[in-house]
């Protein structure tokens, strides 16, 4: 496979050497690699404002003036499917990936078969996001990337599956979770919500990173939480 990688680190040394890494685990697994290095937050967005096709962003957190964590909120904005991964020096910031979807924190100094196993599994991340949910709608099909879907949620005999629109079609809750993957979890009856899209859970309701808040069942709050450390 091919894959574009974003390295941004403000520490010379430590750019060239995860660079290094990278590229050792590219030619150990059959990959073609294209490594862009950054300096700063600001320098990546720059360059992202012109080219959005980036698969991978190894991302320091402590840099200024914009700190990493930022820079990855900034980014979630637009983009869902890009594999973000911190690299840092502490582990204070480790709660924050909730926020952006982190696919994995590494501590300073990297280990190289440490990030060869986070780079694999980023590999496995992105070959999901090729997926495709066919959904018969007014006479056509609808092809939505499974990535791209944030929830959907059940009304009577019909299901509304939201993404980057909403497309509601007649059809059981149980039907679309066949369809659909372990990115996926049922919450009670009414609900299928994308695990990569939870930004905060409480014992009453899910938040996801779009603002959107989901009623969470009686004694659902562990299973949720289980399902989330898993895919972690």
């Amino acid at each position: 496979m091919n894959y574009k990688i974003a390295i941004c680190d403000d520490s010379e040394a430590d750019r060239r050497y995860i660079a290094s890494l990278a590229a050792g685990w590219a030619a150990n697994a059959g990959h073609t690699l294209q490594t862009r290095l950054f300096t700063s937050a600001e320098s990546f967005l720059f360059c992202y404002a012109e080219e959005k096709d980036y698969d991978i962003l190894l991302l320091d957190i402590e840099m200024g003036p914009m700190d990493g964590v930022t820079m990855a909120k900034k980014l979630r904005q637009e983009n869902d499917a890009v594999q973000i991964v911190f690299i840092t020096g502490y582990s204070d910031y480790i709660s924050e990936g909730y926020d952006v979807a982190a696919l994995h924190y590494l501590m300073k100094p990297v280990r190289e078969e440490k990030l060869r196993s986070v780079l694999d599994r980023a590999a496995r991340e992105l070959s999901k996001n090729e997926k495709i949910l066919n959904l018969e709608l007014g006479g056509e099909v609808i092809r939505i990337p499974i990535y791209q879907i944030r929830y959907a949620e059940v009304f009577g005999n019909y299901v509304t599956v939201h993404a980057q629109d909403d497309y509601t079609v007649k059809m059981t809750l149980g039907r679309l979770e066949q369809e659909l993957d372990e990115r996926f979890y049922r919450v009670g009856r009414s609900a299928l919500v994308n695990l990569t899209q939870i930004s905060r859970v409480s014992r009453t309701e899910i938040r996801l990173g779009d603002g959107t808040l989901i009623p969470l069942p009686r004694g659902a709050y562990e299973g949720i939480n289980r399902a989330i450390i898993k895919r972690g």
